[in-house]
């Protein structure tokens, strides 16, 4: 079984609104072997820049594109290519959107793997401990506290029992902060969970004052309070926050999240499988799961990572709570025949097809397609 072609392929919404969300366009990698059969991953990060790791031409031993890397690999190797494109990336890698790219091939890579021996993804990462797993829907606030409030009684009118409300426009000032938060809280009601995500924004002083704050509302935690390179005040907010910290979705790959976990720096770790790969979110898995803390999957692009995220989060321990993209786009509806959404009773079902369980839709494809390589 050999790796004969690599496809990059890169979908866009016709027009991108100025927002912090990522399921506006999508960069899928396709990887056919030369028995037939196709691995389908993605990348959550700028699709272009993704595509130019993909189609680099070889420069020399330690500056290849991906392509040039795995044509001709036996794709079931997953370990062994990982370190191979780790290698022959490292004059311009190591670390950010070249470890995205990577993950996006290995996310394909074990999709591929589950498709040849008939097995979900969730039993070659070793076995899944859950089968339903309780949902939040993922959606950034309202302009203010009364739209903020609308939106969360919109969602658990939807039947889910936990709403995550994030990103602009908090920060604007303090009253801002607060009238979000108690809009957020009134509208999902005081027996569902509410979760907070800021959008590194603060020092950690400011950080420590709102965690005080938003005590009163009883969030399950306060995501990414502080900006992702701000390790020495993660580690002091996490100590004093009467709130539990949240962060990790912008890190790739396991020496990104080797400062954080080795510093206990978080209660719960956001990983996610489309800047992680299998391959060391498995390992994040492990090292999480070392020090007693709390996993989560980060997820806000196509059905695709959805699909990853399940099959991973699902191999965790003590999964409780699964981030399920609700932003009104059809990258996120649309891209596969199949629908990864919470069920009516707020809890999201794993999938237990071959591979990723997952079926493109092709039309969909071709509507959307904007530029391809292979």
């Amino acid at each position: 079984m050999k790796l004969t072609e690599i496809v990059c392929q890169i979908l866009r919404v016709q027009k991108v609104a100025a927002k912090t969300a990522s399921c506006q366009d999508v960069v899928l990698i396709r990887l056919r072997t030369d028995d037939g059969l196709e691995g389908v991953g993605e990348a959550d990060a700028s699709p272009e820049v993704i595509k130019a790791i993909v189609d680099a031409p070889f420069s020399h031993n330690i500056a290849c594109g991906l392509r040039e890397i795995l044509l001709g690999e036996n794709p079931l190797e997953t370990e062994r290519l990982w370190q191979k494109m780790l290698r022959r990336t490292q004059y311009y890698g190591r670390s950010s959107v070249t470890i995205a790219a990577m993950s996006a091939v290995d996310m394909a890579l074990w999709d591929l793997k589950g498709k040849r021996f008939g097995v979900p993804v969730h039993t070659l990462l070793g076995g899944k401990h859950h089968s339903r797993i309780k949902a939040y829907a993922s959606i950034l606030f309202g302009r203010d506290g009364a739209e903020t409030r609308d939106i969360g009684r919109k969602w658990v009118e939807k039947g889910y029992r936990a709403v995550k409300f994030g990103w602009e426009p908090m920060v604007q000032n303090e009253a801002l902060d607060l009238e979000l938060v108690r809009g957020a809280r009134d509208g999902i009601g005081s027996e569902n969970t509410l979760l907070i995500d800021a959008g590194c924004v603060w020092d950690a002083r400011t950080a420590l004052r709102r965690a005080v704050q938003f005590s009163d509302f009883k969030p399950g935690w306060l995501e990414e309070p502080l900006r992702p390179w701000d390790f020495d005040g993660y580690v002091w907010l996490r100590d004093r926050s009467p709130v539990p910290i949240a962060g990790g979705e912008a890190e790739c790959g396991r020496e990104s999240f080797r400062p954080y976990i080795d510093r206990h720096a978080f209660d719960i770790y956001q990983v996610d499988p489309s800047r992680c790969g299998f391959t060391d979110s498995a390992f994040i898995r492990s090292r999480v799961e070392e020090i007693n803390a709390r996993l989560c999957n980060h997820c806000y692009t196509s059905p695709i990572t959805v699909a990853a995220s399940l099959h991973w989060l699902a191999t965790c321990r003590d999964a409780f709570l699964f981030e399920d993209c609700v932003d009104d786009s059809p990258m996120r509806h649309e891209l596969t025949l199949e629908r990864f959404q919470a069920d009516p009773d707020g809890f999201i079902t794993v999938p237990d097809r071959p591979g990723l369980g997952l079926t493109l839709n092709e039309d969909f494809v071709k509507r959307y397609l904007v530029s391809e390589s292979r």
